[in-house]
């Protein structure tokens, strides 16, 4: 990993240039817009863009960073280390890629363990983020299996959630119903695609990921 590891580099970072910095990881079941989100993101604060997406599921399969984007609020701001997590998943067929997206088999089962080994890395990676920027389908029933599971994951860890309620664009779309079913954590409605709300929910990943965060634990 180099001379640094991923837990001492914000560290490292804010005592040398006295900034606010933390690593956010983005997660989220699959096709949820967590790479879209991520993009947005890039894009507003640094013309950059973190991946492509695709309407098949675990089109990321590896987990991608950006340092040091600088988000702000108008009042304050904070350093991120932006990372996109591959999508999580409780199980993961090849045959789902082939019958509903017309993958070939070879191509579906390089994509199912790809994407398998993807869901281990996201796990891991939870050693090393300050806080998760979860990412939810607000056309979707909140309490998935995946859902209930990264929640419990992360409040085992007593790491920092910010719930992004995506696809508010979308007709049939029920941000209420999240804020509902998980009340113990902020919710911002969003649009990824389009960028609505995205100031509000600046506003809150600074506030929300700029506090006093936990002890690495490595």
């Amino acid at each position: 990993m180099g001379l640094f590891s991923r837990g001492s580099f914000s560290t490292i970072i804010q005592k040398i240039f006295g900034k606010r910095h933390a690593r956010i990881g983005i997660y989220g079941p699959p096709n949820v817009g967590k790479t879209t989100l991520a993009n947005r993101i890039l894009r507003d604060w640094t013309g950059d863009i973190m991946g492509s997406v695709s309407d098949i599921p675990h089109e990321t399969r590896v987990a991608k960073c950006k340092k040091n984007v600088k988000v702000e609020n108008g009042k304050s701001s904070l350093f991120m280390d932006i990372i996109d997590t591959p999508g999580i998943a409780t199980k993961v067929d090849f045959k789902e890629f082939m019958n509903t997206y017309g993958l070939s088999r070879e191509e579906a089962k390089r994509r199912a363990k790809e994407a398998t080994e993807g869901v281990i890395e996201s796990i891991r990676w939870l050693e090393d983020v300050d806080g998760v920027l979860l990412v939810m389908d607000s056309t979707q029933d909140p309490f998935t299996q995946v859902n209930v599971t990264i929640l419990g994951n992360l409040e085992a860890r007593n790491l920092p959630v910010l719930i992004a309620a995506n696809k508010i664009d979308m007709d049939d779309s029920s941000p209420a119903t999240l804020k509902s079913a998980f009340p113990q954590h902020p919710v911002i409605p969003i649009s990824a695609l389009t960028g609505y709300n995205s100031e509000n929910l600046y506003t809150t990943m600074v506030k929300q990921f700029g506090r006093k965060r936990r002890k690495r634990r490595r």
